[in-house]
């Protein structure tokens, strides 16, 4: 009796253990970094959004790295602004960046990245983020538009949209009704336009969110 009273015993410290085990692991995934993807129509509190997680994770003493688009001629090189205009620094993604390589040389050990204007990201771009997130576990959150004026993907939020680990919608209201906007309709000099480059830089024209029907019938005078 006293041998299987033992045995039990043993039995239960090896479930003891195993539940544990299986806790830290659990606990261990729960902390693995991730890719986010947070997409909106024009308007939708982007880089507010940006500008604030940054600052609650350097309310903790945590670093972060503020990245955007070089192809982002509206703001100032090297700056994000929102349209409140609250501004910070931001590292420009230009075409030949290397992401991976820019993040192991300003700090490889940083709380979280911040992308803004992911949209105009190339595919080896969105590649490298995931590289960061699955290589060095540090959480990347990229933040843009789903989709042109012309309704189409841009190739950003295209690779994104595929590799992201979380993707959440950033909601924002129709310019002309108050309905839910999901487009982006484009302007020139006060008419719609729906041809034209994709990105179209120092122009004249403007962009607001929209609903399906607005899109479509929006009501110009």
């Amino acid at each position: 009796m006293r041998v299987l009273a033992n045995f039990l015993i043993i039995i239960d410290f090896q479930n003891f253990f195993c539940i544990m085990e299986e806790k830290l692991l659990r606990k261990k995934v729960d902390i693995l970094a991730q890719l986010f993807y947070r997409y909106g129509a024009m308007n939708s509190g982007k880089t507010i959004e940006i500008i604030k997680v940054a600052h609650n994770y350097e309310e903790q003493n945590k670093s972060v790295i503020i990245m955007t688009s070089a192809l982002d001629t509206r703001e100032k090189q090297g700056m994000i602004e929102s349209r409140i205009g609250l501004e910070r620094k931001a590292e420009p993604i230009r075409e030949d960046t290397n992401v991976f390589d820019l993040v192991q040389e300003l700090n490889p050990h940083a709380s979280c990245i911040l992308i803004d204007e992911a949209q105009f990201l190339k595919k080896k771009h969105v590649m490298e983020l995931a590289r960061i997130v699955d290589e060095l576990n540090v959480p990347v959150m990229a933040f843009g538009l789903k989709n042109d004026f012309q309704n189409n993907l841009f190739e950003g939020s295209k690779y994104l949209l595929l590799y992201a680990d979380k993707i959440e919608e950033m909601k924002t209201i129709c310019w002309f009704c108050g309905k839910k906007a999901i487009m982006n309709l484009r302007f020139h000099n006060g008419e719609p336009v729906y041809e034209g480059e994709q990105i179209q830089m120092g122009g004249n024209e403007s962009y607001y969110p929209v609903c399906r029907k607005h899109y479509y019938n929006p009501p110009i005078k």
